[in-house]
C-alpha cells in the first residue's frame, strides 16, 4: 500500500472522515511552503493536494490563477517542487502529497521521466483535470506496476453513466466535483449533488470525496452520510493569504475542521 492506502485503511478503521487541503506551492516561497506541509500533519490533515503552478489553469477559479501567477513569477517550477518533496521525505513526512497539476506539465518533462520522478521523490498521487480518462493511456502505463503514486479519478455531476467507467481500478481516493465551473464557488453545490454522490458511492471501491466551494465541515454536513471526506482549497488559501502564510494558521484551521469534520 502507498502512503494514501495506509491513511485511508487508517481512517476506516477508526470510523472517521478525511481532510484533504490544497496548497499552490511555492507560496510565497517553498520553504513557506515546507513549513505549512509539516503543519498539517501535525494537525491531522490526511492527505494535501500541491498545486504545480500552471500558466493556463483551466479548473481554477480566480484565486487560485492568481496563486499560480505569483508562484510562476517567484520561479517556482515542478523540478523545484519535487526537490521540495524530497527534502520533506528525507526530513521523515509522512503527510499523504497528491500533486494537482496539468496534463502540459508532464508532457513537457516526459511522461515517462515524470512517472519515475514522481516515484523517487516521494509523490503518492496525481490529479490531473484537463486529461480525460481516453487520454489516460500513456500515463497509466507509465505509473503501471509501481504502488508508489496513483492517477486520482475526478467524476462530476454530468458524469452520468460514465461513472462505472472512470472508477473501474481507480485507486485512492475518487475526487468528487460538487458543482460544475471552476473552483472557489462557495458552496454553491449541484443541485442534485446527493443523488449524484450517492450514485458514486454505489459503484466507487475507493474512498469517496468532495471537493469545489467547500469552506467549513458544516457545508458537508448534508452529505456526510455518503461522502467518506472533504477536500478544502481555494477557501483554504484564502485563509493561508489573510494570515501571510504562516504555518501555525494551516494548523488552526485544520485542526479545527479536522475536529468538526470528525464529531458525531
Amino acid at each position: 500500500m502507498n502512503r494514501i492506502e495506509e491513511r485511508m485503511q487508517k481512517l476506516k478503521e477508526a470510523g472517521e472522515k478525511a481532510l484533504i487541503t490544497y496548497l499552490t506551492a511555492g507560496l510565497p516561497d517553498l520553504e513557506a511552503t515546507k513549513d505549512i506541509l509539516r503543519a498539517c500533519e501535525r494537525a491531522g490533515c490526511d492527505v494535501v493536494e500541491l498545486g504545480i503552478p500552471f500558466s493556463d489553469p483551466v479548473a481554477d477559479g480566480p484565486v487560485l490563477q492568481e496563486a499560480s501567477c505569483r508562484a510562476i513569477r517567484g520561479g517556482v517550477n515542478v523540478k523545484k517542487v519535487f526537490r521540495t518533496v524530497a527534502e520533506l521525505r528525507g526530513e521523515g513526512l509522512e503527510l499523504p502529497i497528491v500533486f494537482m497539476l496539468y496534463y502540459n506539465t508532464v508532457l513537457h518533462y516526459g511522461v515517462e521521466a515524470f512517472a519515475a520522478k514522481c516515484r523517487e521523490a516521494g509523490v503518492d498521487g496525481l490529479i490531473i483535470p484537463d486529461l480525460p480518462y481516453e487520454e489516460q493511456g500513456e500515463i497509466s502505463r507509465c505509473l503501471e506496476g509501481s504502488e508508489r503514486t496513483f492517477l486520482i479519478q475526478l467524476v462530476s455531476p454530468v458524469s452520468g453513466e460514465r461513472i462505472p467507467m472512470l472508477l473501474k481500478g481507480a485507486k485512492g481516493f475518487v475526487y468528487c466535483v460538487s458543482s460544475m465551473g471552476v473552483t472557489g464557488q462557495d458552496a454553491d453545490f449541484h443541485r442534485e449533488v446527493l443523488s449524484y454522490l450517492t450514485r458514486v458511492k454505489e459503484v466507487s471501491e475507493v474512498p469517496v470525496m468532495m471537493g469545489f466551494g467547500i469552506r467549513t465541515a458544516k457545508d458537508v454536513r448534508p452529505m456526510e452520510h455518503i461522502i467518506d471526506g472533504a477536500i478544502v482549497g481555494t477557501y483554504f488559501m484564502k485563509q493561508l493569504e489573510k494570515n501571510d502564510y504562516r504555518a501555525e494558521a494551516a494548523e488552526e484551521y485544520c485542526r479545527k475542521f479536522k475536529k468538526e469534520l470528525n464529531c458525531n
